[in-house]
Formats: structure tokens, sequence, C-alpha cells
């Protein structure tokens, strides 16, 4: 059964900071948002925790909510901390690894071009 996301038709204000959730040696996923194209995921990273190098269709933007991390852009390593925004177009490869315990939010937009209005 897919993961039903924490936003659904009604209004709700959450704290990032708070919905973030951490396990022991582990990253913990939660779908936020899904819509035309749009998914939005809330992330818990434990310290050491990576991704290994990867690449998306999708448009992405990472906002780093606390602690601290490393992406690694094309191989090239930078560090990311609480409040930063990255930006990464379709099809970069890209890795992430938690420096210490550190929660982000990737949002995620499809590169489709919706149909065009009849």
């Amino acid at each position: 059964m897919p993961e039903q996301p924490l936003f659904s038709n009604e209004t709700k204000v959450i704290s990032l900071e708070q919905e973030a959730q951490f396990v022991l040696n582990g990253i913990v996923s939660r779908t936020l948002f899904r819509a035309n194209g749009t998914r939005q995921v809330l992330f818990g990273f434990a310290e050491g925790q990576e991704l290994t190098e990867h690449t998306s269709p999708h448009h992405a933007l990472i906002q780093i909510i606390s602690g601290q991390c490393e992406f690694s852009l094309k191989s090239e390593p930078r560090t990311l901390k609480s409040g930063d925004v990255l930006y990464m177009p379709p099809g970069l490869p890209h890795a992430v690894r938690a420096t210490s315990q550190f929660s982000m939010l990737l949002t995620l937009v499809s590169t489709q071009t919706p149909p065009a209005a009849a």
C-alpha cells in the first residue's frame, strides 16, 4: 500500500523540525505532499548514514532543516547545514552523507510539461 502523505485536502500547519523522525543507524523518510508532478519528502538521517551516488529525472530542491551533511555534486563535496537550500537540475549525479544527525526536506518537481488546456 502506498504511503499516505501527511498533507491531504485540509489546511494544516506543522513544524518540519518536530515532524522529522530518526532511527539509530538508519534513514527515515516521510512523504508530506504529492500532487500534479510535485512530491515533498521529509528525511531524517542518523550520523554516518549515506545515499550513494545516483541521479533523478526531476528538478530537486533540498532544504536542510537541522544538523549538517555533505552533498557531493558530480563527485564534488559541499557541506550543507541548517537553513541551507540546494537546487539540483534533472540528471545531476549526487550523493549525500550525514556528518551529524540531520533532517532535510526534498521537493521533487516533474520535468514533464502538463498537457495544454483544450
